[in-house]
């Protein structure tokens, strides 16, 4: 966890998720925008997680997202974004970034996490979604591995 300024959304990537594919061992979630598409690849039970948000699935029970979210609530805190920051030997790593303002002032918090469970509470919260420049960059574009016609679903 780290305390300090906002990052340079300059040296951010704007993304979104275009997609979430099933597999038997995972989901993969192909994030990006105009330029560029890449992949990440999640567990189930996180994919799940990602997929009903998503689709404004509701849950008779509260997920470990919703706990988190509600936490957040209870506290005052908001999510303010969430960045994908580095790839490391094929592995993506992600913060949370949180805001809680009040009377006394304004705090920004980052805490490390891993980038499925940044995807599932930046869908859930409603917030924006970067990937740093660097990482951009250097992913290889996924964007024609699931090419979509008109009449099958997004998600």
């Amino acid at each position: 966890m780290r305390m300090g300024s906002e990052n340079n959304n300059e040296d951010m990537v704007l993304v979104d998720i275009k997609k979430i594919v099933p597999t038997p061992m995972e989901y993969a979630i192909l994030i990006g925008n105009e330029e560029k598409s890449f992949i990440i690849s999640v567990g189930l039970d996180v994919g799940a997680a990602i997929s009903m948000f998503v689709n404004h699935i509701d849950k008779p029970r509260p997920l470990t997202h919703d706990l988190i979210g509600n936490i957040f609530m209870g506290l005052g805190i908001a999510v303010d974004k969430v960045v994908v920051n580095d790839l490391k030997d094929n592995t993506f790593y992600a913060r949370l970034i949180l805001k809680e303002e009040n009377e006394l002032g304004k705090k920004i918090i980052e805490i490390d996490a891993r980038p499925s469970d940044c995807l599932a509470i930046a869908k859930q919260q409603d917030c924006p979604i970067y990937v740093s420049r660097e990482v951009f960059d250097n992913v290889d574009d996924a964007s024609n591995l699931f090419q979509q016609s008109d009449d099958e679903e997004e998600f």
